[in-house]
């Protein structure tokens, strides 16, 4: 059947009118049908970041320990010790929302080749999830079929999920989030790239057969959802983390030779991106023989090979005289190799099948035309500061709400159902530390891992909430003693052709860039979500709360000596940081006034320094046992989530009279940890002479969270309300 390319075709195909008239201007005639679908994912906003590129660019990247930063597979940075770590996250929203297993098992998939791409052993997987209300009829099912697919492909290809989030939210009811993270391992001068170089040198395909799964996946990501886009949805990539073990072992084996000159995944795009991506940066010409590709459905044409989006493949270019050891080595792993064409001089990708010429496009304004916006924006309307309200329930009360709500209840039902610990290199598993812990192998040295992100912060005041995400997932990592180093991020957001949208990306990159360059926190590599928004039959779009999730990575010299957030036997407890009562946005205001109202607590980039390396240096020197820092719920879940870890009590000390007791206790003040000590005289000293706001809290012992004002509770009375949400939401309760 003929098909007549036009505009409406190209639209059809997710390219604007101008970017169709410039196609035509590349290629001087009418593209076909392969060559259409070509540019149409690699200018989608999945693939070019045409709305956002501008505004990356504004990101700090470099650091003396950063290797590389953004613009390949994943950033690296130096550990020390010879190694670097090599770490990524990326999104998989839409397809986990069409297909929430396979969605969120080939994200997960995704992420890993992102990784081991560059030559490193992905040691941890770490999420950031995003649902819908509770209430809402779909999102048990998809609560349900994200964490069942990030379990089920991280443990089976045997990398530990060892951290992550998980939060609730009517704005995610049409559109959850599904945010992957790797971090591998790699010896720092054995990095592979993916610049492709050498005339005549062979691209071998290698890995699972190519499918028709997943077709069009890029575009379908860059575009917002709707009743009549749910008929025409491309079938989700299906997974198998059996073959992505092998392929790991495959890849790790070839790359102790010395055969690659550049390796790509195939992700999103596919071949189209691999191929395109390699030759564009190596500044050389590709031809493709598709009737060479592995395939495993029957008469697949050259615009389905080019853009499906099947799992589990990789794409080389190798030495000429290295292939056939390359080949034994695949082969060995019962994994597909072939030969599917040759690098060139002509600066085009050239796609042949069945003996034509299917598709002859020049790389270089295929790349450098790319479509590049600086789309309008509108001054948002910022949340006003408010005046505490008044406490209608008490503190008790208060806290035992707190504690039982959908963004606070324990977590251990999604933690339960991934392995934590394969690998053997665990050393604070998840929920044991504001960061899981992971040993590297055959050192003392440990990884600080987390992600961090307070969406509700962010559609209060989109710069205070991106600054606010770098200086948390900073925080957590310093909790645990080990020295902050890079971050990834995440930025999800709706349709950036809507101004106020477009300026809630702006906003949220000014934030992150401040406080990556106040924190020396660099970004060294990211994805962008566009278009998390859901079209209702009446025309309404309703986008995501803005969510730039932060990944972060730091170093400790040695992983035994991290210490965790459980609350130990008969130790003072110290706050670091000044409480100021901030409720506005506070989940406190939310779930006990049922208001979601107020401007976001304040972002004090030169406190968080001051206060984070304080505590940092008192970690170091053996004088904290124990330190959880300051956020959703406030002070008083601080001190609860540290009891309910260590199965220990407290006595607390009267809070400052100059403070409402609910706004003291529940207020989301930044910058600040509570630890516990045995040199609370010391560090108390040391604080006031560096101007580190300081003051006893009390001292822990017992098996009750005890304040001054009579209130008391038992912490297994704490622990079985914290318990309770999980299972009775997911049916497994009485």
């Amino acid at each position: 059947m003929s098909v007549t390319i036009d505009a409406k075709l190209a639209q059809s195909f997710g390219l604007t009118g101008d970017e169709y008239n410039t196609v035509l201007k590349i290629m001087g005639r009418t593209p076909s049908f392969t060559e259409l679908g070509i540019f149409s994912v690699m200018w989608s906003e999945h693939c070019s970041y045409k709305s956002s590129r501008i505004h990356l660019k504004t990101l700090p990247t470099k650091a003396p320990w950063v290797i590389h930063g953004p613009g390949e597979n994943a950033g690296v940075v130096d550990i020390g010790e010879g190694l670097a770590a090599v770490f990524k996250m990326e999104s998989h929203n839409h397809p986990s929302f069409i297909e929430p297993y396979q969605g969120a098992a080939t994200g997960v998939g995704g992420i890993l080749r992102d990784v081991f791409t560059m030559g490193a052993r992905p040691i941890a997987n770490l999420n950031a999830l995003r649902f819908g209300d509770p209430t809402h009829t779909g999102t048990r099912r998809i609560v349900d079929g994200v964490v069942r697919g990030v379990g089920g492909y991280g443990n089976c290809v045997g990398v530990p999920t060892v951290g992550g989030e998980v939060n609730f939210h009517k704005a995610y009811d049409g559109n959850p989030l599904v945010n992957a993270m790797t971090v591998g391992i790699a010896h720092k001068d054995k990095i592979f790239l993916s610049a492709a170089a050498g005339v005549g040198n062979p691209v071998v395909y290698v890995g699972s057969k190519t499918g028709r799964d997943g077709i069009h996946g890029a575009t379908m990501s860059s575009a917002e959802f709707d009743d009549e886009a749910a008929s025409k949805r491309p079938t989700v990539q299906v997974g198998d983390p059996f073959i992505e073990k092998l392929l790991i072992e495959a890849c790790l084996e070839l790359m102790a030779t010395d055969a690659i000159v550049a390796i790509q995944d195939m992700g999103a795009a596919g071949l189209t991106s691999s191929a395109v991506e390699m030759a564009g940066k190596g500044g050389v010409g590709i031809e493709l023989d598709l009737d060479a590709v592995p395939q495993r459905e029957p008469n697949m044409t050259a615009y389905e090979m080019m853009l499906s989006e099947s799992q589990e493949r990789m794409l080389m270019v190798l030495k000429p005289e290295r292939t056939e050891e390359a080949r034994a080595i695949f082969e060995k792993w019962d994994l597909d190799f072939a030969i599917i064409g040759h690098l060139t001089d002509t600066g085009h990708i050239t796609v042949k099948h069945k003996g034509a010429v299917e598709a002859n496009i020049p790389l270089d304004p295929l790349a450098e035309a790319a479509p590049l916006y600086d789309r309008p924006t509108v001054p948002l309307n910022l949340a006003g500061h408010i005046q505490p309200p008044p406490d209608p329930v008490g503190i008790e009360h208060a806290l035992l709400t707190l504690i039982g709500c959908p963004d606070l209840a324990s977590r251990a039902w999604v933690w339960n159902q991934y392995d934590a610990t394969v690998g053997g290199n665990t050393a604070r598993k998840p929920g044991a530390a504001d960061a899981a812990i992971v040993r590297v192998d055959g050192t003392r040295l440990g990884l600080a891992l987390t992600t961090d992100c307070t969406p509700r912060y962010c559609q209060a005041n989109p710069k205070s909430g991106g600054a606010q995400a770098v200086a948390e997932a900073w925080r957590n990592i310093t909790a645990t003693g080990a020295k902050p180093l890079a971050v990834t991020d995440n930025l999800n957001f709706g349709n950036p052709e809507r101004p106020e949208i477009m300026a809630q990306i702006a906003e949220a990159i000014k934030g992150m860039a401040e406080a990556c360059k106040a924190l020396d926190f660099p970004v060294v590599s990211g994805n962008v979500s566009l278009y998390n928004e859901t079209r209702s039959p009446s025309g309404l779009a309703q986008a995501i709360l803005p969510t730039p999730a932060i990944g972060g990575l730091g170093v400790i010299e040695d992983a035994s000596k991290s210490i965790g957030l459980a609350m130990p036997e008969d130790h003072d407890l110290v706050l670091i940081g000044e409480i100021r009562g901030e409720l506005g946005q506070s989940l406190w205001l939310r779930e006990i006034c049922h208001r979601e109202d107020g401007a976001p607590p304040c972002v004090d980039l030169h406190a968080e320094r001051n206060n984070g390396d304080f505590v940092r240096e008192q970690i170091q020197k053996g004088h904290v046992t124990a330190c959880h820092d300051i956020a959703d719920g406030g002070l008083l879940i601080t001190l609860a989530e540290m009891a309910m870890a260590g199965n220990v009590g407290c006595k607390l000390q009267p809070h400052p009279s100059a403070l409402e007791p609910h706004a003291f206790w529940f207020g989301e003040d930044q910058a600040c940890y509570v630890i516990a000590t045995k040199h609370a005289s010391d560090i108390i000293s040391e604080a006031e002479a560096k101007h580190v706001p300081v003051r006893k809290l009390g001292h822990s012992g017992g098996n009750a969270l005890s304040l001054s004002n009579g209130v008391s509770l038992k912490i297994e009375r704490l622990r079985t309300i914290n318990d309770a949400f999980f299972p009775k939401f997911m049916g497994e309760g009485n």
